[in-house]
């Protein structure tokens, strides 16, 4: 499965940004969509990821200010960013894991390429 983010972008400590991510390649189901985020110099940590049927889980530095959600009809998922701060600033990657294409079930991850996020005034 093809994951395509956008969304991303520069903006000011404080603002707002949403990111999107769809999913191509025929997936009729996917189990956990969301995001990772690197920053430079750093490792790629866990953003917020979601199940198809519901619980998420979030960064402790991001409870309260993200917001993830899913549409399973179009397996798509967004990032919803509130008072952005400078430590925000990342590339942000879109994961998806548990795909299920044509009643086949694949275990593998899947990553897109990424869409850079800068919080700077």
């Amino acid at each position: 499965v093809q994951l395509v983010e956008s969304g991303g972008g520069l903006v000011q400590p404080g603002g707002s940004l949403r990111l999107s991510c769809a999913a191509s390649g025929g997936a009729s189901s996917i189990n956990v969509m969301g995001w990772y985020r690197q920053a430079p110099g750093k490792e790629r940590e866990l953003v917020a990821i979601m199940t198809r049927v519901g619980p998420t889980k979030y960064a402790d530095s991001v409870k309260g200010r993200f917001t993830i959600s899913r549409d399973n009809a179009k397996n798509s998922v967004s990032l919803q960013m509130d008072s952005l701060q400078p430590d925000d600033t990342a590339v942000y990657y879109c994961y998806a894991v548990g795909v299920t294409i044509m009643d086949r079930f694949y275990a593998g991850e899947n990553w897109g390429k990424g869409t850079l996020v800068t919080v700077s005034a």
